[in-house]
């Protein structure tokens, strides 16, 4: 591979990794309001915890953890793939 086009997937490269970096910000955001649903869920009186109402807030509490929890994984995933194709530019 020549100079140039590693220079090229340097830069693009960090573009990428600049946007991981704003998607975990983001997912941070999420989960603050996934935690805070589910604080709303547990904070409910029992009684309240049964009722359609609460068992909506817990379904979505769980809903979105579950989400989330994917959402990371797949950057988990790009981090690997970039670290792949920069270490590929690299040789």
């Amino acid at each position: 591979m020549n100079k140039a086009r590693r220079t090229l997937i340097a830069s693009e490269v960090l573009a990428v990794r600049t946007a991981i970096e704003n998607l975990r910000f983001a997912l941070s955001n999420l989960q603050d309001i996934a935690n805070a649903e589910q604080e709303c869920y547990d904070n409910m009186p029992e009684g309240l915890q049964n009722s359609d109402q609460g068992q909506r807030i817990e379904e979505c509490a769980e809903q979105l953890e579950s989400n989330l929890s994917d959402f990371e994984s797949a950057l988990d995933d790009l981090d690997g793939a970039i670290d792949s194709i920069e270490e590929t530019a690299n040789q």
